[in-house]
């Protein structure tokens, strides 16, 4: 069988990949040139195909191994890795927390420099932080307005319009990062809540994030699981553009993390939000949450979203 390498695929840009993959109980290798992951049916081992030219990020889950030659052909292709527990959530770390979302990005000395030099011409100014963090939440609202809309529910526009407008007027008249944090708090558990409404309609929705060992709600399990998701575009995005994880405009300077949250607030609420609820509503599985979620950013063109949104801050913040 002839070899194939991860540099004689097509390149497909990042934002154009359709891919991203969840898997547990496996192992990912190499196996005549192809990166594969390896599944056990009793005494056979069923292997399956993973297209890393079209992959943007892998999440591997309890019960995964990978061989160094499997981490050489996806770091080759751009393939962002994160490890996790089941159900996609939480990303471990042996440095950071429980959620510090920390990602094994893709090494290379020829990355680009250009963003990451506007990034810094503003990052150390708290004053162009707060404007590029107010930017970011204005593409934030915009894909909220955009998607919520096309959701199966019968939400009202001129609700989520007043909501929405609120907060713009909010946004634009804080003048430092935690009133701006505590606004966007108090967004999310709005959004909830109406979310809550069209769907579940218990009145008892608490958001609360997983850890080890204990179980929530399946709106909370969704939501965990669908911003991990997320997580991954943001990570990728920021490596794509050559940005450290580190720079976060609005999620604090101590996270390491922090810029892929701020990445991926972009678009957890216009899509995960509503799909969690409305997947608990209907009493999906994990899996198909997973694929709806999936399905909902290849429609919006997530990756190609989060990306315009940080190359506009770093060109005009």
């Amino acid at each position: 069988m002839e070899m194939i390498h991860a540099t004689d695929l097509k390149t497909i840009f990042h934002s154009k990949r359709a891919n991203i993959y969840y898997l547990e109980h496996c192992r990912v290798l190499v196996n005549g040139g192809r990166v594969e992951y390896v599944t056990d049916q009793g005494q056979q081992s069923l292997y399956w195909n993973i297209p890393i030219a079209n992959t943007t990020c892998i999440l591997l889950g309890t019960g995964t191994s990978l061989t160094q030659a499997a981490v050489r052909e996806l770091s080759r292709a751009g393939v962002m890795i994160g490890f996790c527990g089941g159900g996609g959530t939480p990303l471990f770390s042996s440095t950071e927390v429980e959620f510090a979302c920390q990602f094994f990005s893709p090494q290379s000395e020829y990355r680009a420099t250009e963003y990451l030099q506007r990034w810094c011409q503003f990052w150390f100014d708290d004053e162009r932080r707060l404007q590029a963090a107010k930017m970011l939440q204005q593409s934030r609202l915009e894909i909220i307005r955009e998607c919520w809309s096309k959701f199966d529910w019968a939400i009202d526009q001129s609700q989520l319009d007043s909501i929405i407008n609120d907060a713009i007027t909010q946004f634009d008249n804080i003048n430092n990062s935690q009133a701006l944090l505590a606004a966007e708090g108090r967004l999310s558990k709005t959004l909830y809540g109406m979310a809550n409404q069209l769907t579940l309609s218990d009145n008892k929705f608490k958001r609360e994030q997983g850890t080890r060992g204990k179980s929530y709600d399946p709106a909370n399990q969704f939501l965990d699981h669908g911003n991990y998701l997320a997580y991954g575009l943001g990570a990728t995005a920021c490596w794509v553009l050559g940005l450290p994880h580190g720079l976060a405009i609005l999620h604090g300077k101590t996270r390491r993390g922090g810029l892929v949250f701020d990445a991926a607030d972009i678009i957890k609420d216009g899509i995960v939000l509503p799909q969690a609820f409305l997947s608990a509503k209907q009493g999906d599985s994990e899996k198909a949450f997973r694929q709806a979620c999936i399905s909902q950013f290849a429609q919006l063109g997530a990756l190609d979203r989060i990306i315009d949104t940080l190359k506009q801050i770093a060109e005009k913040a």
